[in-house]
């Protein structure tokens, strides 16, 4: 009779883990005590949402957008420091895609108190604010660099100075694999005075050596090493041929 190989059974979830669930909440639930605060002071002192004025309604939507403004830096801060205080960081390497494994409980953590504020970094841009959260959850910047885009592993990913990532490009610094329920880890290093065009896509272990300018809307594959000085494009990225200056 042929024998037939069985797959090993998948661990159960352990009830602790549905906890991660109710970060989110509770992190948007903190910062919203600062804007509290200040409308609390508003009233208070000012008698602002009395409306007594027609100055107040005038000036009532300015007044929600710096709530909203101040809400999502209180929300960053938090989530940075929390990553940053605690050194909520994972290593390279494939490890088992499951909640007994060390790595992937913190990149886990990481997702759920890091991805609903990366979405939201998409769409409010905040300039040197955006960099500082990035350095709290362990990602190293370079002089006079620009990040655009989405960094998907803050702690993986390394840029030099004079860096530019345009708008969509993704750097990815981790990969799964269901079949084998894993997740392989790995680090991208950018050198200096790269360029990343938009829309372009680093995948994890990539290297671009300095002087390096990545196409918009290439693909950089996993451990591809880009050469010091090239120009690379298409899918997956190929080096391009330099026109000589006339």
């Amino acid at each position: 009779m042929p024998e037939h190989v069985q797959k090993p059974k998948k661990s159960k979830r352990p009830l602790w883990s549905y906890f991660f669930t109710v970060i989110p909440s509770f992190i948007f639930i903190v910062g919203l005590i600062p804007v509290i605060v200040g409308f609390y002071v508003l009233q208070q002192y000012f008698h602002y949402f009395a409306f007594p004025t027609l100055l107040h309604f005038v000036v009532l939507p300015i007044v929600i957008y710096v709530g909203a403004v101040l809400f999502f830096i209180c929300e960053l801060y938090i989530t940075g420091s929390i990553i940053h205080l605690f050194r909520i960081t994972y290593q390279p390497g494939t490890y088992e895609y499951s909640f007994r494994n060390k790595n992937t409980f913190k990149w886990t953590l990481i997702c759920v108190l890091y991805t609903p504020f990366r979405k939201l970094l998409e769409i409010i841009p905040l300039g040197k604010i955006k960099q500082s959260y990035f350095r709290l959850l362990g990602m190293k910047i370079g002089k006079n660099s620009l990040v655009g885009g989405v960094i998907k592993d803050p702690c993986l990913t390394e840029f030099g100075d004079n860096v530019t990532m345009g708008d969509y490009a993704i750097i990815y610094g981790h990969i799964h694999n269901m079949q084998y329920e894993t997740i392989f880890m790995d680090r991208i290093r950018v050198g200096n005075n790269c360029v990343i065009g938009a829309g372009a896509i680093i995948m994890p272990g990539a290297v671009l050596e300095d002087d390096v300018v990545v196409a918009a809307g290439a693909l950089v594959t996993k451990g591809q090493v880009l050469t010091k000085g090239k120009i690379y494009g298409g899918i997956p990225a190929k080096e391009l041929p330099i026109k000589p200056k006339e």
